[in-house]
């Protein structure tokens, strides 16, 4: 069962992908992350309030807990991670091919793993070295296609803030094995989109709207609404599925970033990007070294 929640996941994550590049065409990058932030913490909103309000009871699988003081400020840190996460990447996604974004994105669970090896002191067998193995020659692989576009992957600053998002995504991943470990699923989800909310606009107000007539306009699209609906579904989806007997924090990362197969199929059938018999070929390397993961760690 909790796998099948990961894999609808990693669907809903698909999905979001393709929202985000399309709302971020030629747009403001901090608005739209600004309003992201807003619509999910809408969409989580009447769950905490009917929870506090006593309108859904501690066995539904929508009650938010109130939490103590240490509890929310861990999810203060973990909301505070998640967003450099989220502002790195959304920079990157703008101006880089979805199909060099995803591929990239793709190799966070090799990250996690790594941090698992030393953080959590846990070890790698045969299968899983085989999969970092892969994961390496796939980032050099990418490399090389990204020359072809005439992106230079050492030095491009909006590769460096698709790695950097990657780096900070995988950290975030770590501390959920920590954190759903003792918190409810509900709680995690919704304090984390509050206080997102918050730090956002601290951000929106500090940093974009003083000198906002100097950069990209910001434009509407109905696209910023999708963003917020299939990241909620997605991350519903993911935290449900760590809730479950038998998930593993390592086997769902990989699961969510097959996302990239169809993040990679709307770049391809929608953005008309190009290059993409080079990428395709990176792309299966990617999704090879994480199958190689996911039987690991399923011995």
């Amino acid at each position: 069962m909790w796998w099948g929640f990961a894999l609808l996941s990693a669907l809903f994550l698909g999905f979001y992908d393709v929202s985000k590049k399309q709302s971020l065409k030629s747009n403001a990058v901090i608005p739209v992350l600004w309003l992201n932030t807003l619509f999910c913490s809408l969409l989580m909103l009447p769950f905490a309030v009917l929870s506090h309000c006593g309108g859904l009871q501690d066995s539904s699988m929508f009650f938010v807990p109130a939490g103590s003081w240490e509890m929310h400020r861990l999810i203060m840190l973990k909301a505070a991670i998640v967003l450099g996460s989220w502002i790195f990447g959304y920079f990157g996604m703008k101006h880089l091919p979805i199909t060099l974004f995803g591929p990239i994105n793709a190799t966070r669970p090799i990250i996690v793993l790594l941090g698992g090896l030393l953080v959590f002191h846990e070890h790698l067998n045969i299968y899983q070295w085989i999969g970092v193995l892969i994961a390496i020659v796939s980032f050099y692989m990418l490399s090389r296609s990204a020359g072809q576009e005439g992106i230079d992957f050492r030095r491009d600053k909006w590769v460096l803030c698709v790695i950097m998002a990657t780096l900070l995504g995988a950290v975030s991943a770590l501390f959920d094995k920590y954190l759903l470990g003792s918190f409810n699923n509900m709680f995690v989800q919704a304090w984390s989109n509050f206080y997102q909310l918050a730090l956002m606009t601290a951000v929106l107000f500090v940093l974009w709207w003083p000198g906002r007539n100097q950069s990209t306009p910001f434009q509407w699209k109905w696209s910023i609404v999708l963003i917020a609906v299939f990241l909620t579904m997605a991350d519903y989806a993911y935290f449900y599925s760590l809730t479950l007997d038998g998930a593993m924090i390592s086997v769902v990362s990989m699961i969510r970033r097959s996302s990239v197969v169809v993040s990679f199929l709307c770049g391809a059938m929608l953005f008309k990007e190009k290059n993409l018999k080079s990428k395709a070929i990176d792309l299966v390397l990617v999704l090879i070294g994480l199958a190689f993961l996911l039987i690991g760690s399923m011995q």
